[in-house]
């Protein structure tokens, strides 16, 4: 008995010596590690300094992608800043002032050279204006339509269904009229340019001077947003350019907001149902989340706080 206890204390002993110095081995392999990784980012970042400060900043442009360059103002454009728009907030709906604004400057200033092919009259009853005045703007244009009994095409006033009118024949007829210059379509152009609404809000009132060193073919305008700094189209918007009915001031800054909201609208003509669709769905989501934390703790509550207890069967003594 008195053997086997020493035996046990002496391998107890011999146990607890090895733990410590297992443990004490791990943390001096553990404070090595450390140090090396600490010498190392230091020594890597002295030498990327010195670097830095030797090496010249083109020797190695000759080794760089084409599309890694940097960024060119002329060649890319210059960012459009950004605006603070009434329809961006996720609680926000279009101005639809605004917007019955901005159709009056695209159908005034626009529609002579850019046609909206994808959008039709009725796009704008309850949008911008009311059935019966779309019917009349509509009416006010002839649509070649047919044929007829005889077999002839014949021209009848505009209605609902038709689209807006196309400012020229075809895509050759639109190039020679504008220089050689295709004037975009305009319905969809503020998901189809980088930047959107902000884009081409700053476009509209870029239109600045060359600056020194930068000449521009005759024909062409310098625009500081458009990439390449020259655009066949000439700045259209000016004060007073546009008399608003409801009496909303004129100035240029005006024009380009409302007409740059139309054309959103153009673009994205389900942003205001989808935000109206995305409160139903989370308010909706939020009331089947708080009845179902309900129904999780009426059904597991009696089941999470019970207590069982368990009484071992008696053994009778034989």
């Amino acid at each position: 008995m008195f053997f086997s206890r020493v035996r046990s204390t002496t391998t107890a002993t011999f146990s607890s010596m090895k733990r410590g110095f297992s443990s004490s081995a791990a943390s001096e392999s553990n404070r090595i590690s450390i140090s090396f990784v600490a010498k190392s980012a230091v020594v890597c970042g002295v030498a990327g300094v010195g670097l830095a400060a030797i090496v010249p900043d083109d020797a190695f442009s000759g080794l760089m992608p084409k599309g890694a360059e940097a960024f060119n103002l002329i060649e890319n454009g210059m960012h459009a800043p950004h605006q603070d728009w009434d329809h961006k907030p996720w609680n926000k709906t279009f101005d639809h002032q605004s917007i019955r604004r901005g159709y009056q400057v695209y159908r005034e200033v626009c529609a002579a050279c850019h046609s909206m092919s994808l959008v039709s009259w009725r796009n704008l009853v309850g949008v911008s204006h009311t059935e019966a005045e779309v019917k009349e703007m509509a009416a006010e244009y002839e649509y070649e339509d047919g044929p007829d009994d005889q077999g002839n095409m014949f021209k009848r006033p505009g209605k609902l269904s038709d689209r807006f009118p196309a400012a020229y024949p075809n895509e050759e007829a639109a190039r020679a009229a504008n220089g050689g210059a295709y004037p975009p379509d305009l319905s969809c152009i503020v998901k189809a340019r980088h930047g959107e609404e902000d884009y081409i809000f700053a476009l509209l009132l870029g239109y600045t001077e060359p600056p020194a060193g930068i000449s521009i073919r005759e024909g062409l305008h310098f625009n500081r947003y458009f990439p390449g700094g020259a655009i066949s189209m000439a700045r259209s918007l000016y004060d007073e350019v546009v008399d608003y009915e409801d009496g909303t001031p004129n100035n240029a800054s005006q024009l380009a907001k409302d007409v740059t909201t139309f054309l959103t609208w153009a673009s994205y003509p389900e942003h205001d149902e989808r935000k109206k669709l995305g409160m139903k769905a989370i308010a909706l989501s939020a009331t089947l989340f708080v009845l179902s934390i309900w129904y999780k703790r009426f059904k597991w509550a009696p089941i999470k706080t019970r207590q069982i207890v368990y009484k071992p069967p008696q053994v009778r003594d034989v």
